[in-house]
């Protein structure tokens, strides 16, 4: 069976315990007596399990994310010495095996939960720690580093790439929404373009890719749809989990100017449209109702 990208699918059922058990033993056999356990989020891109008390496995679960495997391996190493926090470290790097089409990863294990209201001590110190982190990795040289493309879903490049996907949302959720009101926030991102050099950016800021200690941000996770380009996707948590002062500050630290917050905002409402419109979770319609008001006290 064979994938969007033309690569070969497989069924996310079968990606499972037993069989990251027989990829250990025969890739890694000083690891194969190590139990191999399922964790908290196991994912959808990635499936994860725990492997013995220090490591972690992590196997792609369709052609595109495996594209990103590599890339993990590569730049990870490079980019660790220069953040403030702990993010995945490689340690092994697995091939295609008993039916398992991808290349695979072994990471060291990271400690934390996964950020949420719960786990969160303050959210405006969360937001500036957060800010902290992403420009520590804006700032590294992004020279040679991989652009846009299909290892990360186009992140970094231009929000047009979705622009008929967001507009075909707008128009199947009819009075479900603001209609008028997301169509001149998509507009605005639109009109905004990124002129500066690229930069480093994660692509996927979102709660289970954020890990929580004693209520502080303890480590970044899950770089796959990192990049070099523009960073305004790296500012949709502002309306996925943060509120109006947490906000301000992440905005402020960061020192997001009136264009690259557009296209921010233009990303979160481009996915969160398309989520809701599919599945009318109420946890887009949240984030929707988030940008909705965020942008009319900015009118």
């Amino acid at each position: 069976m064979l994938g969007t990208s033309g690569g070969p699918t497989v069924d996310r059922d079968t990606i499972d315990i037993a069989l990251a058990e027989r990829l250990v033993a025969a890739q890694f056999p000083q690891w194969a007596d190590l139990p191999v356990r399922p964790v908290d989020l196991a994912g959808w891109d990635n499936r994860t399990f725990r492997l013995g008390d220090t490591m972690s496995i992590r196997l792609p679960t369709g052609p595109w994310y495996a594209f990103q495997v590599e890339k993990e391996q590569r730049w990870l190493r490079r980019l660790a010495p220069h953040l403030p926090l702990p993010i995945p470290e490689p340690v092994a790097q697995g091939e295609p095996d008993e039916g398992y089409p991808y290349a695979w990863s072994i990471y060291r294990w990271i400690e934390g939960r996964p950020a949420s209201p719960d786990t969160i001590g303050d959210l405006t110190t969360f937001a500036t720690d957060l800010a902290g982190f992403l420009t520590a990795l804006r700032a590294i040289d992004a020279t040679d580093g991989p652009g846009p493309g299909r290892h990360n879903f186009f992140r970094g490049g231009p929000l047009q790439t979705y622009e008929d996907e967001a507009r075909d949302a707008i128009a199947q959720l009819g009075d479900a929404i603001p209609a008028d009101t997301a169509v001149q926030i998509l507009d605005e991102a639109l009109g905004s373009d990124w002129s500066g050099p690229p930069v480093w950016f994660h692509g996927d800021v979102a709660t289970g890719n954020l890990l929580v200690r004693d209520g502080r941000l303890s480590a970044v996770i899950d770089f796959g749809t990192s990049g070099v380009g523009d960073p305004a996707c790296d500012v949709v948590i502002a309306w996925t989990l943060l509120d109006g002062e947490s906000r301000a500050a992440f905005r402020h630290t960061l020192g997001v100017d009136p264009r690259m917050w557009a296209r921010g905002r233009g990303w979160a409402l481009w996915k969160a449209l398309i989520t809701y419109a599919e599945h009318r979770d109420t946890g887009s319609k949240r984030v929707l109702d988030q940008i909705f008001a965020e942008h009319a006290a900015e009118g």
